[in-house]
This record gives C-alpha cells, sequence and structure tokens, in this order.
C-alpha cells in the first residue's frame, strides 16, 4: 500500500522537468509514513532509501496549531537547506500551507511554523542516541549520518508527502 500512495503521487505530483543527475543522487519525492515511522526518498517511482524517523511527541492525527507537538499531514515542499540550523543540519517544509492556514483561523490558534527534517540537537552527542522516540515539537528527525545524506540528496523544492 505504501508504495501504491508513492507511485501515484510521483505519477500525479511531480513535472517531469529533466534533471543532471542520476537516480542515485537525487530524490524527486520526499514521502513520510507517520504510523511507521518511515521516510522514503524516490526518483521517477523508484524507491531510493527508507529511514526510520522520530516524529512530534504528540504525534497522532494533523497539526492544528502551533506548540500542539503534531506533525503535519498533506502535501508540502522542502523550500530551504539550513547548514546553521540548531540540529544537524535541517530541510524546512513548507508548512504551514494555505489548508493549514485557514484551519488554524478558524480555530482561531496560530498554525505555527518551521517543520523540518532534521537531525539531532547539536548539543546531543549523536553517537549516545539510539532510538529516542517521538521528541520533536513537530519536525521529522533522522540521525546526523542520515540527514547528511538526505541534506545532498532531496534539492530544494522536492515535494514531500506526509500521510498519517
Amino acid at each position: 500500500m505504501r508504495h501504491l500512495i508513492a507511485f501515484l503521487a510521483a505519477f500525479s505530483l511531480l513535472t517531469g522537468s529533466a534533471r543532471a543527475v542520476t537516480a542515485a543522487q537525487t530524490a524527486d519525492l520526499v514521502v513520510i509514513f507517520k504510523a511507521d515511522r518511515i521516510m522514503e526518498l524516490y526518483h521517477s517511482g523508484t524507491l531510493l532509501k527508507q529511514y526510520h524517523v522520530s516524529l512530534g511527541w504528540q504525534p497522532d492525527g494533523p497539526k492544528h496549531k502551533q506548540g500542539d507537538g503534531r506533525t503535519p499531514e498533506g502535501l508540502y515542499t522542502i523550500t530551504r537547506h539550513n547548514p546553521n540550523s540548531n540540529y544537524h543540519l535541517s530541510l524546512a517544509i513548507s508548512y504551514p500551507g494555505p489548508d493549514d492556514v485557514g484551519n488554524a483561523i478558524l480555530l482561531g490558534v496560530p498554525a505555527g511554523g518551521q517543520v523540518m527534517i532534521h537531525g539531532y540537537p547539536n548539543r546531543v552527542k549523536a553517537q549516545s542516541v539510539s532510538d529516542p522516540g517521538d521528541w520533536t515539537d513537530g519536525c521529522i528527525a533522522v540521525n546526523n549520518h542520515e540527514i547528511e545524506e538526505i541534506y545532498a540528496a532531496v534539492p530544494d523544492n522536492t515535494p514531500v508527502m506526509i500521510v498519517p
């Protein structure tokens, strides 16, 4: 089922623009399966790599407001790479989108922002962490070695699909 979702997302979302890199180097779709704590990188519908992820400390359900500890659900894009992050590298996700802002307005709460794919906090000795569980404020976290791979493989404007 996960691969079907990723295939359909790749088929319907990608523009087919030519890239001067090989599939082994660059992803053109990121799919995050919250329930399974899995992130997959794809190129032209082919799975490149799979990662175990940590989510927000309140992972069930979509993000409704700033500070709820939830990781958003929906279609977003990578907006920028941050080499000077408080975490070991980060990729910004385009949350909140227009629907997220509209829902927050209806609820009378701030939507929040700064949802990232990132490594461990710079203050943490990465080698001392095995599986920290869900600990972020709503971001998607991987270990430091993995974020280095992801940071290099996922360009800005790459679609990110976050499914429940």
